[in-house]
């Protein structure tokens, strides 16, 4: 197991830094001043502790979870990590970055490994544009410690060269496909296959995540549907065919709480107490 002593080292070397996410000119907007965001948690071997305000709201919060799309107020959010057995109210965050969430946004936010193993966090846009009958959305994201890679469905390349922590998207036809990760212009089957499930009038984004040298590598399955309803109808999600249980009682919790409506509120991710590396 990767040491977290060097990863707690790394993110807190990497100090405070601001990342912004980039509404796509196709993007559906909820509400004029509101915006749609999941968390996916792809760092292998770290469970944690998600706090907002002081406030506990994501207890035990497992590697490879990934929340459904809440509403949230556009603003600028403080994430702050800490390290095992820290306390929130009175150590130094490890790491402390600075989200800005435009209005109209359906993003992810990604907590993962960089290609070389260190943890980064990424923020990606959904595209909940409507789809033509008969289609589906399949995007890919790669925020594995692994090199570039090649992604294969029905054992046909359909995604070339990806890096991370880079994306590619395309319309297919809706359908039940066979997909794998393979190491790129070769048949190495680095993850699957797996049978996704692609339903018409969906987006289906797929995260290669873990660690190739930790031999953990995994795919995780976040789908959005509603391509066809009113752009301004809530947009629904789910984990598609993806192993591990979401912690949506504890998300909601947070959305009924109000404490995600304040801009500027603060985010804490805290490693569980006790929790080896």
């Amino acid at each position: 197991m990767r040491n977290m002593r060097t990863l707690v080292a790394t993110m807190a070397a990497a100090g405070t830094c601001s990342l912004a996410l980039t509404v796509a000119p196709q993007a559906a907007a909820a509400e004029d001043d509101m915006a749609w965001v999941s968390v996916f948690h792809g760092v292998p071997g770290l469970t944690v502790d998600v706090y907002a305000n002081g406030d506990e709201l994501l207890p035990d919060f497992e590697p490879g979870t990934l929340t459904d799309p809440q509403e949230m107020a556009a603003g600028s959010y403080d994430i702050k990590v800490f390290a095992a057995g820290d306390d929130p109210d009175s150590d130094d965050p490890a790491i402390e970055k600075k989200i800005d969430v435009p209005a109209g946004a359906n993003a992810t936010v990604a907590a993962h490994l960089d290609a070389e193993g260190q943890p980064q966090l990424t923020a990606f846009v959904n595209d909940v544009s409507d789809l033509d009958a008969g289609k589906s959305r399949l995007t890919v994201r790669h925020v594995a410690a692994a090199p570039a890679v090649d992604v294969r469905a029905g054992g046909q390349p359909v995604f070339e060269g990806l890096t991370n922590p880079n994306e590619d998207t395309a319309e297919v036809d809706a359908g039940t496909v066979s997909a794998d990760v393979v190491l790129a212009g070769t048949d190495d089957v680095a993850i699957g296959p797996a049978d996704l499930d692609l339903k018409e009038g969906t987006t289906n984004i797929v995260y290669a995540w873990g660690s190739a040298e930790d031999e953990n590598l995994a795919l995780k399955v976040q789908t959005l549907d509603g391509m066809h309803s009113d752009p301004a109808s809530v947009p629904a999600g789910g984990n598609g065919a993806a192993a591990g249980a979401n912690s949506t009682d504890a998300w909601l919790a947070w959305s009924a709480a109000g404490a995600i409506a304040l801009a500027g509120g603060v985010l804490v991710l805290r490693r569980r107490a006790g929790q080896q590396g």
